[in-house]
């Protein structure tokens, strides 16, 4: 009997309308566009302006696409996990919340939060699913509202971040191709680097952190970049090279979208030109959780059953990894 493997089999996606472009922030605060992009690599990023509306919402629309491209019927969905750095609410699961409006009734659900990692990490989780026999088809989602803890007075951050969702299935393959190997990893050096100070159980909300304005994100800039240019560069060439890959044997990278810098030190890392790497940055910024299904979502009709594709990322924390998968479908 063949070894069961965990394959992607669907994607979605689902970005807000709103575009938040360079022009715009520039009235906002002290910044311009060649600033911008020569940095970043950003030109726009999608927000969701709705009120009353979270990431709930970007992960239900995710699905939903999924789910009508697929011709999915909900109720046999076992398991939706949602990548998330911010739920709708603390405590209430937002993926019980997500599953149940899509549809998906005969599923157990959860949250994954690894900053930016927690897709990659998600992948993992899924595949592990999968390939135990227990389950049949997961759903993963990566959905972040970045625009609710971004302050949009603070021009290091408010110039990266973006708000969108995306969703892929996994499914048993016993043709071989699926996820391959994976390499993750964590420092907690970085808990400082990268952060919201308050809002968690050592620095509950206050008048006082309000007023401080403790409950957006606050990077370092510098070190997040020195750490993560380094580590998601390394953990890629691993992976590559201890499953005897050379650079032409790989069809695709698909990074982590924070910073087109990173993802071009990455790329030569491993060797790959141009033209073997998923990038959209420039369209929607950093959309943390949502970046890797986004981009399979934006390249989807490019691949082709058996590409090998390298996956990167790397979060807060500090966390970060790598994984090797092999592409299941035509498109």
């Amino acid at each position: 009997m063949s070894q069961i493997k965990a394959a992607i089999t669907a994607v979605g996606a689902y970005v807000p309308e709103y575009r938040l472009t360079n022009a715009i922030l520039e009235t906002m605060v002290d910044t311009n566009d060649e600033w911008i992009v020569t940095r970043t690599g950003i030109k726009e990023r999608r927000i969701l302006k709705e009120k009353g509306k979270g990431s709930s919402f970007l992960a239900i629309k995710a699905a939903q696409d999924l789910i009508d491209q697929k011709q999915l019927d909900p109720k046999t969905i076992d398991l939706v996990i949602v990548a998330t750095a911010t739920p709708d609410m603390p405590v209430a699961s937002t993926a019980a919340y997500v599953a149940t409006e899509i549809g998906a009734t005969n599923a157990f659900s959860y949250d994954l939060m690894a900053a930016c990692s927690s897709f990659l990490y998600g992948m993992s989780t899924a595949s592990s699913y999968i390939e135990s026999g227990r389950y049949k088809k997961v759903l993963l989602i990566g959905a972040d509202k970045m625009s609710s803890i971004i302050d949009y007075e603070d021009r290091a951050t408010c110039i990266i971040f973006g708000d969108a969702g995306g969703a892929v299935l996994f499914e048993p393959n016993q043709e071989g191709y699926g996820l391959v190997d994976e390499i993750h990893r964590s420092d907690g050096i970085g808990r400082n680097f990268l952060k919201i100070d308050a809002g968690g159980s050592i620095l509950p909300a206050s008048h006082e952190t309000i007023d401080l304005k403790q409950h957006y994100v606050f990077q370092d800039g510098k070190n997040v970049f020195k750490y993560a240019v380094s580590n998601m560069a390394e953990v890629s060439e691993q992976v590559v090279r201890r499953n005897g890959l050379d650079n032409d044997q790989i069809d695709w990278l698909v990074p982590h979208q924070a910073n087109k810098r990173i993802i071009d030190a990455t790329a030569r890392r491993i060797e790959l030109p141009e033209e073997k790497v998923m990038v959209n940055i420039h369209k929607y910024g950093n959309t943390t959780s949502a970046t890797l299904p986004l981009c399979l979502k934006e390249y989807e009709s490019q691949l082709k059953k058996g590409d090998r594709l390298v996956f990167a990322a790397f979060g807060g924390g500090f966390t970060w990894g790598s994984i090797l998968l092999t592409w299941a479908y035509d498109s």
